[in-house]
């Protein structure tokens, strides 16, 4: 303890440091559980047998088709924009040379290009795939929209992810023979999994939680579509459209508690695949 505050003593600048961080980190927290305590106190009440009837009707305004389009959205983005965020950071890390003057303009873009905001990607969509493609308002216009949304931040984490893997397992598995498709398949990849399952993991909140994307791709239809070229909304546009007509305020605060409840549970079955892997 005397060498705590001996430390402290002789940097007394650390002592308003630590306490701005602590303070920081205690106002993040506070804020975090108030938002989920007043969702879930202004929404458990909600809840009722009617929401989750799987026909929409102005009478129950139910979530239970936008909880059938969420999933089928996310699973659709992912299976898009995960094999080419993984493939463009493989290229990146393992085959592009380190003198190679076009990776820091990729890298430069790949970030600028994640801080663009979504209602851009959104009129992007709706100017290339509704008009120019002619799909219409569809699962498929919104599906290739979030999908290019997402990538950026697909390829970066998986990249950085990449980059963590010690050189020693690369040389090691030189060293026994294999080639480097197979180190990168069979070394590399799983040492990295943790990683790249966390920027899926973000990825995987934007698509839940966006909107102004979805609105001009995917439109506002509230049944479940019969094919990947019809409409249909998600939870979080579902939530949106029922706020933003006031006549299902408590339908709405309904929504977002299962909303929350999805999120929860697709980070938890993401964690207990990353912690499986990482086992291996």
């Amino acid at each position: 303890m005397k060498q705590y505050f001996a430390t402290y003593k002789r940097h007394p600048k650390s002592i308003f440091l630590r306490a701005v961080v602590t303070f920081a980190a205690a106002l993040t927290i506070f804020i975090l559980f108030s938002l989920v305590a007043y969702i879930i106190v202004k929404g458990i009440p909600n809840l009722k047998p009617s929401l989750f009837e799987w026909e929409y009707t102005s009478e129950n305004a139910s979530m239970m088709p936008a909880l059938i389009n969420t999933v089928a959205m996310v699973l659709l983005t992912l299976l898009l924009a995960v094999p080419f965020g993984i493939g463009s950071a493989i290229y990146l890390t393992e085959y592009a040379k380190r003198d190679n003057k076009v990776v820091p303009v990729i890298r430069m873009t790949t970030e600028t290009l994640s801080g663009i905001p979504s209602i851009v990607y959104g009129l992007f969509g709706y100017m290339a795939f509704v008009r120019a493609m002619e799909w219409g308002y569809s699962l498929l216009a919104g599906v290739i929209t979030l999908a290019i949304m997402i990538l950026p931040l697909i390829m970066r984490t998986t990249e950085e992810a990449l980059l963590a893997v010690p050189d020693s397992y690369r040389e090691g598995s030189y060293g026994l023979g294999a080639g480097r498709l197979r180190t990168i398949f069979r070394v590399v990849l799983p040492s990295a999994m943790p990683g790249i399952l966390s920027g899926v993991i973000l990825g995987i909140g934007r698509i839940v939680g966006e909107t102004a994307a979805l609105i001009y791709t995917a439109g506002t239809v509230t049944g479940v579509p019969d094919s990947v070229l019809s409409s249909g909304r998600t939870l979080a546009v579902h939530m949106y459209a029922l706020l933003s007509e006031g006549l299902y305020t408590d339908e709405a605060y309904a929504t977002a508690v299962v909303l929350l409840v999805l999120v929860l549970i697709i980070n938890r079955l993401s964690a207990l695949v990353a912690s499986k892997l990482q086992s291996r």
